[in-house]
């Protein structure tokens, strides 16, 4: 898509996404990374916030044209997904990571009815399984969901074959791939890291432990 090299840059601008090879950031899953995403901080900027949702609208017209609802998943994409469905002028709802332990104990929060037809959005796609269990919940209160988008993806091949094995068609914003040549091109990182930084894409689980 066109805005792919664009959002990467106010990723990068925004530091929403931060590139550290050479001190890596500990993610909560104990894995070692010369990265780190909170996509999050976009949402400081008016104009990057404003930049993002008109490009997921765009791409929700060109892949998912006409959906009946807007889901977000929380907690990072509840304010993007609540923007978007403003924009369509849609109904937006959306899903916990687990149900609330009081009251209703609502997993999925807002108005959805079975047969609807959503579209899910992210912040972030990493291994994809926060995602996935989103749009199960989702498929379990009878949405016919007809796919994701997000802002940015690292681009885990493991990701891919588990949206695959779940059935679910996912496009993003930007990737890692582009976020690497855009950071080199503004000299946020050294050329001379960029080994280092796909070796990690291809196996982030034994990548820094050696």
């Amino acid at each position: 898509m066109e805005y792919s090299k664009k959002i990467a840059q106010f990723l990068i601008e925004s530091q929403s996404v931060k590139l550290r090879p050479e001190e890596p950031f500990t993610w909560a899953s104990g894995w070692k990374s010369p990265i780190y995403c909170d996509n999050r901080k976009t949402l400081a900027f008016p104009a990057i916030r404003e930049y993002i949702k008109n490009a997921f609208v765009d791409m929700i017209n060109k892949k998912f044209p006409e959906p009946d609802v807007i889901a977000g998943v929380a907690t990072g994409a509840i304010a993007q997904g609540a923007l978007v469905a403003d924009l369509l002028k849609k109904p937006f709802c959306y899903v916990r990571s687990a149900p609330k332990d009081h009251g209703m104990a609502n997993l999925i929060e807002g108005n959805l009815e079975p047969g609807q037809k959503v579209v899910v959005i992210e912040d972030l796609i990493s291994t994809g399984g926060s995602s996935i269990k989103a749009v199960e919940a989702l498929r379990n209160a009878k949405a016919d969901v007809l796919g994701m988008v997000a802002i940015f993806t690292y681009g885990f091949e493991s990701a891919s074959q588990n949206f695959k094995k779940a059935g679910i068609n996912v496009y993003t914003l930007s990737d890692y791939d582009t976020l690497l040549e855009q950071a080199i091109s503004w000299g946020y990182i050294n050329p001379s890291h960029l080994n280092l930084l796909k070796e990690w894409r291809v196996a982030p689980d034994k990548w820094g432990n050696a």
